[in-house]
């Protein structure tokens, strides 16, 4: 069960196939590296309650976020085409990896943006401006309430477990 079966592709699908699973795993560093910067902002989050320092980390969660859409389109598109031309979308592993992350994907996209979006507006951060408010309205109680809120280490426990799912599926390929 290796990952291509080289006697039914000749010399140049071969390549071909090699340089998208390149690209899949470029995107898939970029996604995770990116992921991983947004995680750890979101971590220290729960570790101050200054509304400046809550700003400041929610917006550099908020600049990983645009690397990790990148990563997660060259993942897609290196893996859906590493996946036709490696003729593995007749396996049913290519299609529960894709299935799980769609799901994680939605689970933590709809957990993740109200409750950051809830922060963002208690530390006084405009959800869609760029500029950078004089004089922002902080709501330090709800800065409190949600900065301690367990709701990162849920969002970790998904995406985790989902990305060990996905590994496992992609390396030993079990059906």
């Amino acid at each position: 069960m290796g990952i291509l079966h080289e006697s039914a592709l000749g010399e140049e699908e071969v390549a071909m196939y090699s340089w998208w699973v390149y690209l899949h795993i470029l995107g898939a560093f970029a996604f995770v590296f990116a992921h991983g910067a947004s995680a750890l902002a979101a971590f220290r989050i729960r570790a101050t309650r200054d509304p400046a320092q809550v700003r400041t980390l929610l917006d550099v969660s908020s600049m990983a976020l645009g690397v990790m859409y990148v990563g997660l389109l060259l993942l897609l598109i290196g893996g859906i085409a590493a996946g036709i031309v490696g003729d593995h979308f007749g396996r049913g592993w290519i299609w529960a990896a894709l299935v799980i992350l769609v799901v994680i994907t939605v689970a933590m996209y709809a957990m993740a943006t109200p409750f950051y979006g809830q922060l963002r507006v208690a530390a006084g951060a405009r959800a869609k401006e760029a500029k950078v408010d004089p004089n922002p309205v902080v709501n330090q109680a709800d800065i409190d309430a949600l900065a301690g809120s367990n709701r990162p280490a849920v969002l970790l426990g998904i995406g985790a477990i989902g990305f060990l799912l996905i590994l496992w599926l992609m390396v030993l390929k079990p059906f």
